[in-house]
């Protein structure tokens, strides 16, 4: 029985594998966060992830390869940590209240993420790209149900698409307006307010009945 115990307990070779790859991710953001994507060597990778530098080779061919995976995999992060702390609204104006929230609670959790999203612009092109169809996708979708709800304006898919950048873009500015130079995310209530005051008077109000 003592031996079945230890043949359960212990990680298959796929499961240390995917630990590699996290904690090498995870020290990725860290240092790119610290240092910016230029003076994100792989020796401050390895050495932040306590691992070989030779280790890093079995999963990454260069140091533009783990870049170009970095935003990608924390945005998938961000989208789950803002699905968990959403998944109670009951109605879109509550759903975008809470991701709205949500969003900043991430940053506090994760200071880090801004300037990888920032800088990968120019030093991650690939990775940048990929986040943000998979931020606006998912984020089309979520109007495009609420359309058919009948909880927003009947609004076409054309519309919609400007909307979404819109909505994004307005977190990351106050993201930057925000954050001290600590790197430490402070969003005040009334940008909240203000927020969902733009969304109830504009994108929920009904048009205008022709005179």
């Amino acid at each position: 029985m003592a031996a079945m115990g230890r043949t359960a307990g212990k990680k298959t070779r796929v499961q240390r594998s995917e630990e590699v790859r996290d904690a090498l991710f995870q020290a990725a953001a860290e240092v790119v966060g610290e240092y910016g994507y230029i003076d994100a060597s792989i020796t401050r990778i390895t050495q932040r992830a306590n691992l070989a530098q030779g280790t890093f080779y079995n999963y990454f061919a260069s140091r533009q390869e783990i870049f170009d995976e970095l935003l990608p995999v924390l945005g998938a992060k961000m989208l789950a940590h803002i699905r968990q702390q959403a998944s109670g609204a009951r109605t879109f104006l509550e759903k975008e209240e809470q991701s709205f929230r949500a969003f900043f609670s991430f940053l506090k959790r994760m200071p880090y993420f801004l300037r990888i999203l920032n800088e990968a612009e120019i030093f991650a092109p690939k990775a940048h790209r990929q986040h943000f169809h998979n931020i606006t996708g998912g984020y089309m979708r979520f109007l495009r149900s609420a359309r058919k709800n009948g909880e927003i304006a009947n609004l076409s898919d054309e519309a919609l698409e400007p909307l979404v950048y819109m909505l994004i873009a307005t977190r990351g500015y106050l993201a930057l307006r925000y954050t001290d130079e600590d790197g430490v995310v402070n969003l005040p209530e009334e940008a909240v307010r203000m927020y969902l005051q733009l969304l109830s008077k504009g994108l929920l109000a009904k048009e205008p009945e022709a005179s």
